[in-house]
């Protein structure tokens, strides 16, 4: 199983450390990047051998996230958006893809990691659009109140909030839907909600990844689709609803990863769920 997008939280000895695998670099590897080091691909070898399904969960979960932004930024006025949980930057970054569609559209990077605010601030010098702020993501209203996030976000206009594959690092004691219903209060009605998460199969695949996170990271929550749904209280969410990531709003265009109208889906692509909700 992908251990997520991002290490948008903190832990001990934050910089960069070649000898300590990073969540944030073990899914850039999933995904065939070069950010990352020998321990990070030892790590990724593991879900590679133990779960093979691994690689299809990165790149469905890239997929969908990438649909998402787009659709905002061609069929809502959202011109601004925050990245909870951005990684390592990869192809169609989320000011890639909305600023391609529209290109007057703000991104608010968040991440914690050191490699990913390096690499992150290197390719976005030249983007006077896009900033990248180095926040826990389980400290929203220091996100909130971060100079560069007041400078870039018109909080009384609406807002896309992206939380892919991002809270199922965040564990039951920390409010994982505390910090959904922070972003809630705080962007105006019409703002947009994009959410993918890892979803419980109740199944060995979905045991066993959970225990290698775990033991790696200490964290990595895989949660029911009620779970899930949960996360999303007091906003509408949207058709088709929160469902496996291949299966929300595929479009031909992104390859086979999003056939799953068309086929039937391998028990690894049930594991990440992927949904949309409005504020009204």
């Amino acid at each position: 199983m992908v251990p997520g997008r991002m290490a948008a939280m903190s832990y001990e000895g934050s910089s960069i450390d070649p000898a300590r695998p990073s969540i944030a670099r073990v899914y850039d590897y999933l995904l065939g990047g070069k950010d990352n080091y020998a321990v990070d691909r030892e790590i990724g070898d593991v879900f590679k051998r133990d779960l093979p399904g691994s690689v299809a969960i990165a790149f469905a979960n890239r997929a969908a996230l990438t649909r998402a932004v787009r659709e905002i930024a061609k069929t809502t006025g959202i011109r601004q958006f925050i990245d909870l949980g951005s990684g390592l930057p990869t192809a169609d970054n989320v000011h890639q893809v909305a600023q391609r569609h529209a290109p007057e559209s703000r991104v608010l990077y968040v991440d914690i990691d050191d490699q990913v605010l390096v690499h992150g601030r290197a390719l976005l010098e030249d983007n006077h659009r896009t900033r990248v702020v180095a926040v826990d993501v389980r400290n929203p209203e220091g996100i909130r109140s971060h100079p560069a996030t007041l400078e870039l976000i018109d909080f009384s206009r609406p807002v896309a909030v992206i939380l892919s594959a991002i809270l199922h690092h965040v564990n039951d004691d920390e409010d994982p839907a505390g910090i959904v219903r922070y972003w809630r209060d705080q962007v105006p009605s019409g703002s947009y909600f994009f959410l993918s998460h890892f979803r419980s199969g109740n199944n060995p695949e979905t045991m066993e990844a959970e225990k290698v996170l775990q033991q790696t990271f200490g964290r990595g929550r895989w949660r029911t689709d009620a779970e899930i749904t949960s996360l999303l209280d007091g906003l509408e969410i949207l058709d088709p609803g929160i469902v496996p990531a291949p299966l929300w709003r595929p479009d031909e265009s992104d390859g086979p990863w999003n056939s799953g109208e068309s086929r039937q889906l391998t028990v690894w692509e049930h594991l990440i769920a992927a949904g949309m909700a409005r504020k009204n």
